[in-house]
């Protein structure tokens, strides 16, 4: 009988252990509890690393070596798997390339409100040499701070914000996200279905910036709702506008996406991740570095703050900002290069 149940424990621990690693081929990337836990890879990792320690100890006990062993095999394939995918997706680098004449570097924070100080935010800017800035949960007000703080020191940028429920005071700050551009890109301006919500992500907004003379990429800065038990229908239907905001073309997305690479399965298109747009960070070497929680070290946290771009821009460096400065957050900068014609 004891044999009979260790069999059947064996063959759930197994398949288990293959819907977590990979849930997209199950089709539960977005389905509670399955896509909170592959949000953070590293801890996964440290599960299947502990359960293997746990049964190299359970092969002492002589009548429970047959088991052990099998528990540890199931064990060690969920880590070397999931190892692997962190090794593809890149461990962590914290140096960009040098920025050329036609590169575009993309700051995307979610500041926590204000919980990061408006001088250190312009800071950040300065020191990465950021052409684009989304801050979702950053007021209008912030903004301009930041703003006139870059003016002085030589680097002007113009402010971009959108609010849901401006007509409530004090509102939470959730419910604005505010974008920089640098002038050097052209003048954008925020389209109207944006602003007025009646073509936004559901729970908290994005901004939808178009160059005005028609010239340069599609700016969209995202704020996806947390895929929180309640909010799991609305976080499928962020995602899927997000994805809708990438069509063949000239666009990049930043923001909090509040999801992983493989919580975007569904919605690649030829290459792509969301849409056309491909991720940058999983491209140069940063896909395993998570953003939030800003407690838990870089590998133990979920990857879910982004910057993707069409694929006119090729993405060449990328690094997760060691300091969130008082935010649940850490910030991540992006170095994009025009593609080679042809």
């Amino acid at each position: 009988m004891l044999r009979l149940l260790g069999i059947l424990f064996t063959v759930l621990l197994a398949i288990a252990t293959a819907v977590v690693v990979w849930p997209q081929f199950f089709h539960l990337e977005q389905t509670f509890p399955f896509a909170q836990i592959v949000a953070a890879r590293g801890v996964v990792l440290a599960a299947f690393l502990a359960v293997a320690v746990l049964a190299l100890l359970l092969l002492f006990a002589r009548p429970l070596r047959g088991f052990a062993a099998s528990v540890l095999i199931v064990a060690l394939l969920g880590a070397g798997a999931t190892g692997a995918i962190g090794a593809v997706r890149g461990f962590g680098g914290d140096t960009l390339p040098t920025a050329t004449d036609g590169s575009i570097r993309v700051l995307s924070w979610n500041t926590a409100g204000e919980a990061v100080p408006a001088d250190m935010i312009a800071r950040q800017i300065l020191d990465q040499g950021a052409d684009i800035v989304a801050l979702p949960e950053t007021t209008e007000a912030v903004g301009e701070q930041i703003a006139v703080m870059l003016r002085e020191q030589g680097h002007p940028m113009w402010v971009h914000n959108v609010q849901f429920k401006p007509d409530v005071v004090d509102g939470p700050k959730s419910w604005q996200t505010t974008v920089l551009v640098s002038p050097d890109l052209g003048q954008y301006s925020v389209i109207e279905s944006s602003q007025d919500g009646s073509s936004n992500t559901g729970s908290v907004p994005s901004v939808v910036l178009m160059p005005v003379d028609g010239s340069g990429p599609t700016i969209v800065a995202v704020h996806a709702v947390a895929p929180r038990v309640e909010e799991m229908q609305q976080w499928r239907a962020d995602l899927t506008w997000i994805a809708d905001q990438c069509p063949k073309g000239d666009v990049i997305l930043a923001g909090d996406f509040n999801a992983t690479i493989d919580h975007m399965a569904p919605y690649g298109v030829d290459g792509g991740d969301m849409g056309y747009c491909r991720d940058a960070a999983s491209r140069t070497g940063n896909g395993y570095s998570g953003t939030w929680p800003s407690s838990l070290p870089a590998l133990l946290s979920a990857p879910i703050d982004h910057v993707l771009a069409s694929q006119n821009w090729v993405p060449t460096g990328s690094l997760v900002l060691d300091d969130a400065g008082g935010s649940d957050h850490r910030g991540i900068v992006v170095q994009l290069e025009p593609a080679p014609a042809g």
